[in-house]
C-alpha cells in the first residue's frame, strides 16, 4: 500500500459478521471524517494454525472472500493480509502497532474489538492500545460485543449454524449470505447429460464445510453478472464412488462454459440433505424440483 492516511479497523474478520460489521462500519465513519482511506488488517491463516497440537479452527472464509465482503458490504476501500507466521507471532505487541500500522500503513486512527489481542503472547489488549495510541497522538475507538436476540454474534456460533446448515439464521447474523468462492474445475459432465450442468468447486484447504445437502443459491461470475443456483454440497452419492466433498451449483438459465472462471456462491437457504437416489431419473426429478423450488425463493425473496 502506497502510504497514505487511514484508519485501520483490527481483527481477523472470519465471516465479516455483524459484529465486525460494528467495527468496519466505524472505520469508514471515522475515515469520513478524518479525510483518510477506511482500511482493515487481517491475517491469512488463523492464529491457532500455529500452536502446536492444537487442531486449527475451520474457516468461513477465504481471506480473498474475506476482503471482498469488506469493501462490498462496508465500503472499506484497502483490506492488508499479512502472512502469519513465526516471526508476525512473536512480534512484541508495541512493535505491531509502530512498526506496522504506524510506518507501513500510514495509520492515524485504529478501531479494535473489545476482545481484541495481539503481538507476543497476545499481551496487546484494547486497554493496552488505546493507552498506546494515546501516546502517539492516533485516534482510537474499542467497540463493545455486538448481540442479536441475547446471543452474542461471533465466528464460533455462526460455524455451529452453518455446520447445522442453519443458512437463514447464519444469514441473520452474518447480515449477508454465506459466500464460497473457487475456480471452476472440470467435472464427468454427467449434469449436462441429465440436462442440468453443474460447476464444480472445492473446498479450499482449511474451510468450513457446510452441511451436507442441496441449497438455494445464488452464483456470481467474474463479470458480475448473477444467477439463481441449486447447490449440493457433498459426495454426489448417486453418481460417485469417491469422498471428495464438493459444491456443484447447477446455475438456472444460464448458457456458456464456466471452466477456469472463478465463481462466487452465496448460500440462502437449505432445500434437503443429500441422499442417494434409486436412478439417475428419480435425481434429475428432484433436482428439477429443487431448481422450482428455488425460483419460488427468489421471487419471495427478490
Amino acid at each position: 500500500m502506497e502510504q497514505a492516511k487511514r484508519v485501520v479497523a483490527l481483527g481477523f474478520f472470519d465471516g465479516v459478521h455483524l459484529g465486525h460489521g460494528a467495527l468496519l462500519s466505524l472505520c469508514a465513519q471515522r475515515a469520513r471524517e478524518l479525510g483518510a482511506v477506511p482500511a482493515a488488517f487481517t491475517f491469512d491463516l488463523h492464529p491457532s494454525a500455529l500452536i502446536p497440537g492444537k487442531e486449527p479452527v475451520p474457516l468461513l472464509t477465504t481471506p480473498s472472500d474475506r476482503t471482498g465482503l469488506m469493501k462490498r458490504c462496508y465500503g472499506i476501500q484497502e483490506v492488508a493480509v499479512a502472512h502469519y507466521d513465526q516471526r508476525m507471532m512473536t512480534t512484541p505487541w508495541r512493535d505491531f502497532v509502530t512498526e506496522f500500522l504506524v510506518k507501513e500503513l500510514g495509520a492515524v486512527h485504529l478501531v479494535a474489538g473489545h476482545d481484541f489481542h495481539f503481538g507476543y503472547k497476545g499481551e496487546g489488549d484494547p486497554e493496552r492500545l488505546k493507552a498506546l495510541c494515546a501516546d502517539l497522538g492516533l485516534g482510537c475507538d474499542i467497540v463493545p460485543k455486538v448481540e442479536k436476540e441475547g446471543v452474542t454474534i461471533s465466528s464460533t456460533y455462526i460455524r455451529s449454524l452453518l455446520s447445522e446448515g442453519n443458512m437463514d439464521r447464519a444469514m441473520e447474523f452474518l447480515g449477508h449470505p454465506h459466500v464460497l468462492t473457487a475456480t471452476v474445475q472440470h467435472g464427468k459432465r454427467l449434469g449436462s447429460r441429465l440436462g442440468f450442468p453443474t460447476a464444480n468447486l472445492t473446498f479450499p484447504a482449511g474451510l468450513l464445510v457446510p452441511a451436507r445437502g442441496v441449497y438455494v443459491t445464488r452464483a456470481v461470475l467474474e463479470s458480475g453478472e448473477s444467477y439463481p443456483a441449486v447447490t449440493n454440497v457433498g459426495v454426489r452419492p448417486t453418481v460417485a464412488d469417491g469422498e471428495t466433498l464438493t459444491a456443484e451449483p447447477f446455475l438456472l438459465d444460464f448458457q456458456g462454459d464456466l471452466y477456469g472462471q472463478e465463481l462466487r456462491v452465496e448460500f440462502y437457504s437449505f432445500l434437503r440433505p443429500e441422499r442417494k437416489f434409486g436412478s439417475l431419473e428419480e435425481l434429475r426429478a428432484m433436482v428439477l424440483h429443487n431448481a422450482d423450488q428455488t425460483r419460488d425463493y427468489f421471487a419471495e425473496n427478490p
